[in-house]
């Protein structure tokens, strides 16, 4: 470096703000007595363009001679540079930590809360927010000016921002499993999942010691009444679950199986049972399975279920938590595949309940605009508990002539759907979406149809019902459209042969029959059945149907999931559909209503029509206002329904005034 200059043996070196101050004495020292020497420093590289680098930034060695500050920061800017590196490097850090701690807690959140926070912290990673200190601003200003560093250090540091925002691109925030298929390029808001504190935690499991001593004795009864009898057969492995445990019989060479399942009645009476099954034999075992109630059955809670990772790792926005099997295993139910169900059940045998959990499985993994439900209570009392939730295609249907023509319109969205699919060149509705996605428009929801007693609409109009569900079971797939349907009357004048052929997954409950376990499965069994959520579950494809013990979900809980669906906003409801004969009266609705003024000049000013808009605005209830929207129609003010989209506006407000005035 050479010999060191004189001035810095005869004073210590400064440092933080005393250098700060010791530059700007020293420059005004030296261009008090020769202000003509002071000169412009331009650095090579500019010379050409003309443009000052020091322009627009705050200087210290304005009027400072370029030989001694030359010889100034010979001294000092190894000393300068590693503090600044030093500073950078332990700000970058503190930084970084503060972004990995961002992600792990954005992680846990949803998807837009996580976005915005990593959105916030991106913006925060500019280089020039790390040096907040007056010291390294000036110095690193004044080295700019005299060496030419401002066009490779800022290049450096727009590199080393570019690699930040490259690592923060390859790790983004991972949004819920249910949100990826929606695309990413589609800017629908997405509300926010409800979590599963909102559900009842299950108690701490104790193991029992009387569970092992019931399981032995069982066993030994079995085996002791059977070679009572003549039979030879040996109990070779169990399955507890949480009402039924299975022992599994092995029958010694030579016995028919028949003989075991006439002795069912016997077998009851020697294990003291309320009822016993016969499952002659397993599937996929040679075997025979007599499943034993359980003394103390244990209830399956919801929220057990939801965890289980058969569920939250489930792709389908349709994935439903039934419950358990005889084995303790989680039961998972993929409605898109089934792709339609038929639940069936007497009253009190959880049928209802079942019904709750389907609806709260997908509540708490879909958001709105992926699927949509058409609720029909004919007994206004099991589904109307969710009405204002945003998922709803229209309020719950509780008018059984009401229900008929929600059907129809079920139909009609089905038909309209193929013709998009069939001008698009594609097969199904997820193809379609995909194409909607890559082009940036909003996808079409899949449908839930629910229909929570089939025998009141049988009741109504018994033909058009059949007919609208034969031709939805037999076409809806494809189009995104599901039907469940439940019933508590399993007899063929309201299961008739035609729908049950057409839905081929099924459900049944505990029935009073073996007349009726034949009318829902086609085979004998849920007659045995206990009630209180067990169930036979029959999905399509599978050779015999399930035993499962259906999770519970309280009232309390539905009340809960609902409020917060409520608080997200006002529901859209894209359907409008009433009776046939909405003229009960013969009168004209267009004199009946004092509000159709107000209305048209509302939906001219917002350019869409929905009788939800209506709803807010004027404070009427759902009928009204989709009787407004209906003679607005009739009125050529909006268009015709058309499927998800809203109604179009085709008024326009100086037609509206010319029209206003004539009236």
């Amino acid at each position: 470096m050479g010999e060191e200059p004189r001035f810095y043996r005869e004073i210590p070196a400064p440092k933080g703000r005393d250098l700060i101050d010791y530059i700007k004495n020293l420059g005004q020292s030296a261009s008090q007595p020769a202000t003509e020497k002071a000169r412009p420093v331009t650095p090579p590289a500019n010379q050409d363009t003309g443009v000052s680098p020091g322009a627009g930034r705050r200087s210290p060695a304005q009027g400072l001679s370029v030989s001694k500050f030359e010889e100034l920061f010979s001294y000092r800017r190894p000393v300068l540079l590693e503090e600044l590196e030093r500073k950078k490097q332990k700000e970058a850090e503190k930084r970084q930590g503060e972004i990995l701690a961002a992600q792990a807690t954005a992680m846990e959140m949803a998807p837009v809360v996580a976005e915005t926070i990593t959105e916030s912290f991106q913006e925060d990673m500019s280089p020039t927010r790390l040096l907040t200190d007056d010291e390294l601003l000036a110095l690193t200003s004044a080295w700019e000016e005299l060496e030419g560093w401002d066009a490779e250090t800022a290049d450096g540091e727009e590199s080393e921002e570019t690699v930040v925002q490259t690592e923060l691109e390859e790790k983004p925030l991972q949004p819920l499993e249910i949100s990826k298929e929606a695309g990413a390029s589609w800017q629908e808001p997405q509300s926010v999942l409800p979590p599963l504190e909102f559900l009842t935690l299950p108690p701490t499991e104790q193991t029992a010691n009387d569970d092992d001593e019931e399981i032995l004795q069982n066993a030994a009864l079995l085996e002791q009444t059977l070679s009572h009898f003549g039979i030879k057969a040996q109990v070779t492995d169990f399955s507890r679950g949480p009402t039924i445990t299975r022992y599994e019989l092995q029958p010694a060479p030579g016995v028919k199986v028949s003989r075991i399942v006439g002795l069912a009645d016997d077998l009851a009476l020697s294990l003291a049972a309320a009822d016993i099954r016969i499952e002659a034999p397993i599937p996929g075992k040679s075997a025979v399975g007599i499943e034993v109630p359980n003394r103390q059955a244990r209830p399956v809670y919801f929220r057990q279920v939801l965890e289980d990772p058969q569920v939250s790792k489930h792709p389908s926005p349709l994935a439903v938590a039934l419950g358990q099997d005889i084995a303790g295993e989680t039961v998972v139910a993929d409605l898109a595949r089934m792709p339609h169900l038929l639940i069936a059940g007497s009253t009190g045998s959880g049928k209802s309940v079942c019904m709750n959990t389907l609806i709260a499985s997908v509540l708490f993994r879909a958001q709105p605009w992926q699927v949509k439900f058409l609720m029909i209570d004919p007994k206004m009392v099991e589904l109307s508990v969710y009405n204002g939730i945003p998922h709803l295609l229209a309020p719950v249907v509780t008018d059984p002539k009401q229900a008929t023509a929600a059907l129809k319109w079920v139909v009609t969205e089905m038909e309209n759907r193929y013709s998009l699919f069939a001008a698009s060149g594609v097969r199904n509705l997820e193809s379609y979406n995909q194409l909607l996605v890559s082009r940036q428009e909003q996808p079409l929801p899949l449908i839930v149809v629910l229909i929570d007693e089939l025998a009141d609409l049988m009741l109504v109009a018994s033909k058009e019902v059949e007919e609208y569900i034969c031709r939805l079971a037999q076409m809806a797939r494809a189009a995104g459209i599901h039907l469940v349907i439940a019933t508590q009357r399993p007899s063929v004048d309201v299961i008739t042969g035609i729908i049950k052929a057409n839905i081929p997954s099924r459900i049944a409950f505990a029935v009073s029959s073996q007349v009726d376990s034949r009318t829902i499965l086609d085979m004998a069994g849920a007659e045995k059945l206990l009630g209180r959520g067990d169930m036979l579950f029959f999905p399509l494809g599978q050779p015999k149907p399930r035993r499962v013990q259906g999770a519970f979900v309280s009232d309390r809980e539905i009340e809960r999931l609902v409020n917060f669906w409520r608080q997200q906003g006002v529901p859209d409801y894209l359907v409008g559909f009433g009776s046939e004969d909405n003229n009960n009266e013969g009168k004209n609705l267009e004199e009946e209503d004092e509000l159709l003024p107000e209305a048209i000049r509302l939906v001219i000013q917002y350019g869409q029509a929905s009788a939800s808009l209506l709803q807010r605005r004027f404070r009427i209830g759902y009928t009204r206002a989709a009787r407004l929207i209906d003679i607005m129609e009739q009125m050529g003010v909006v268009g015709s329904y058309g499927g998800s989209k809203p109604r179009e506006v085709l008024m326009t407000m100086e037609e509206f005034e010319q029209w206003l005035g004539n009236a």
